[in-house]
C-alpha cells in the first residue's frame, strides 16, 4: 500500500547516533580534551559527533577521587547534570552538594571544579553539557510544527 501524499516539505536529515554506554560503564572510558587533562571517566562525545552549537561530556569519578584543578570559561556556559552518587563542585569561593538530581548551571568566569565524595558508596556520575554563542530564546522560536504528518510507528 503506497503512503498519502504529505503536504510538508521533505528535508535531507542531518543526524548521527551514537551509543555512550549505560553510567556504569563511562568509568572505562578514558579520554579528555588535552593530554594533561585526560583521564579514566571522561568521554568527550563532542569529539565522536559532528556538533557545532553545543558539546557533552561523560563522566564517572571513584569515591574520593578530584578533578585536581580548577577552570573558568570566557564564552561557554556549563550545565552539569548529576546522575548518580554524590560529591562536591566548588563554584568560586563557594562549595555545593550534588547528588543525583541536582543540575548546576555554570556562567562564564565562574571558577569550577570537582570531587566525588571521599565516603561514597558508589562513583560520581554527571553529564556535563556545554554552550556557547548567541543567547537561546525563552520559547524555541526557530520550530516549524507539522500536526497532519503521519507519526512513523
Amino acid at each position: 500500500m503506497r503512503a498519502a501524499a504529505r503536504p510538508y516539505r521533505e528535508a535531507m536529515s542531518d543526524y548521527e547516533v551514537t551509543n555512550i554506554g549505560g553510567p556504569s560503564e563511562w568509568g572505562d572510558h578514558f579520554g579528555g580534551f588535552r593530554p594533561e587533562t585526560r583521564k579514566q571517566g571522561r568521554r568527550v562525545v563532542d569529539h565522536e559527533l559532528a556538533m557545532q552549537f553545543i558539546g557533552m561530556t561523560v563522566n564517572s569519578m571513584a569515591p574520593g577521587e578530584q578533578a585536581g584543578y580548577w577552570h573558568a570559561h570566557s564564552k561557554v556556559e556549563e550545565l552539569y547534570v548529576f546522575l548518580a552518587g554524590r560529591g562536591q563542585m566548588g563554584l568560586d569561593d563557594d562549595v555545593v552538594d550534588v547528588e543525583p538530581g541536582s543540575v548546576v548551571r555554570v556562567g562564564q568566569g565562574v571558577w569550577r571544579t570537582w570531587r566525588a565524595a571521599p565516603d561514597g558508596d558508589e562513583d560520581l556520575r554527571w553529564l556535563c553539557i556545554r554552550a556557547g554563542g548567541e543567547e537561546l530564546p525563552r520559547l524555541p522560536d526557530d520550530a516549524s510544527p507539522v500536526m497532519d504528518r503521519p507519526m512513523p510507528w
